[in-house]
């Protein structure tokens, strides 16, 4: 009677530590909107296993990819309103909701990474209170590759593009577009391959792994390597959600955070190398811009950068000017 009392005790004990367990684990959804095979979802990705092993399991996200929880222009929205706890969305694409979100959609602003990330030092004391108004902590921001031109006949100069069926991601991209005398179409990434096969896209502007990820090569034939910016996605967390975590496992996830900043910026560089070889390798023919072609651009870059300044006020020349003094 007695081993039976304590085997019913032992057993009881083991449940209550499990559920006590259970109890204690907190699950985070983190919905983004590209491929898991894609160089930032493998940087997600590594996040997330970084805070499992650093929190002991007490603290379990969930990544869902290729926009399978939300589309991407919902995302931001669903981090803010808590349907999901984490998100990844591309700044650029909300400059219609402030300009600070738009400063590393400027063309033509920075030529290099190392320019990319001094306007991102510049940029984000702004990020960071306005994404805290939202109810949202930045987590971490990378790059994607410079942004180049993709076409399915040659250009030498602005004037090749007017009339062309363009894909238009933000409004900076919208207005470049409408300067150059093209017919903008939204597409977002995950409708891109649809709108190029059945001709909705003839040109568009984008990085060399949106190119390389969805075969543009097999509908485009043109690369231009422009550099036109350098734009960046975000990663937040709902600050309800981070703020209900211990003190301990905040830590943890501002670790983790740092990490895929630092390690995603990196591998944007080699993604960008190794991303312009398998455009070549599809039979894309990769060119440098005509002088004609960059002197087209650059003024479009001036009004679209004047344009900015005007809408974004004090803050956004303040943010121009830290970033001049930064070079």
């Amino acid at each position: 009677m007695k081993r039976r009392i304590l085997c019913a005790t032992a057993a009881l004990a083991a449940t209550v530590g499990f559920a006590g367990s259970a109890l204690a684990q907190t699950k985070w959804d983190f919905a983004t909107a590209y491929p898991a095979f894609n160089f930032h979802s493998k940087n997600n990705e590594q996040f997330v296993k970084d805070v499992d092993a650093a929190t002991q399991g007490k603290l379990k996200i969930t990544p869902h990819f290729g926009a399978s929880l939300f589309k991407m222009p919902e995302i931001k929205r669903a981090v803010q309103t808590g349907n999901a706890q984490m998100g990844e969305f591309f700044l650029v694409s909300f400059q219609n909701e402030s300009q600070i979100f738009g400063v590393d959609g400027l063309p033509f602003l920075v030529g290099s990474y190392d320019e990319a990330f001094k306007l991102y030092q510049a940029q984000k004391p702004a990020l960071q209170k306005l994404l805290d108004k939202q109810g949202q902590v930045l987590l971490y921001s990378v790059a994607w590759p410079p942004q180049g031109i993709y076409t399915k006949k040659p250009i030498q100069s602005a004037a090749d593009l007017k009339g062309m069926k363009w894909r238009v991601y933000s409004p900076t991209t919208a207005r470049i577009g409408e300067l150059v005398g093209a017919q903008p179409a939204t597409i977002q990434e995950a409708e891109l391959s649809q709108a190029l096969a059945t001709g909705v896209v003839e040109g568009l502007i984008t990085s060399s792994a949106t190119g390389a990820d969805n075969k543009l090569f097999e509908h485009l034939k043109h690369y231009y390597n422009v550099q036109a910016w350098i734009p960046k996605n975000a990663v937040t967390v709902s600050k309800k959600a981070f703020n209900a975590l211990p003190k301990a496992e905040q830590d943890a996830v501002l670790k983790a955070a740092a990490a895929a900043e630092e390690r995603g910026w990196k591998e944007s560089r080699e993604v960008d190398a190794r991303s312009i070889a398998t455009l070549k390798a599809g039979g894309m023919s990769v060119e440098e811009p005509s002088a004609q072609l960059k002197a087209d651009l650059a003024k479009v870059g001036d009004v679209v950068i004047k344009e900015w300044t005007e809408k974004a006020g004090a803050e956004g020349k303040a943010m121009l000017d830290a970033y001049k003094a930064s070079k």
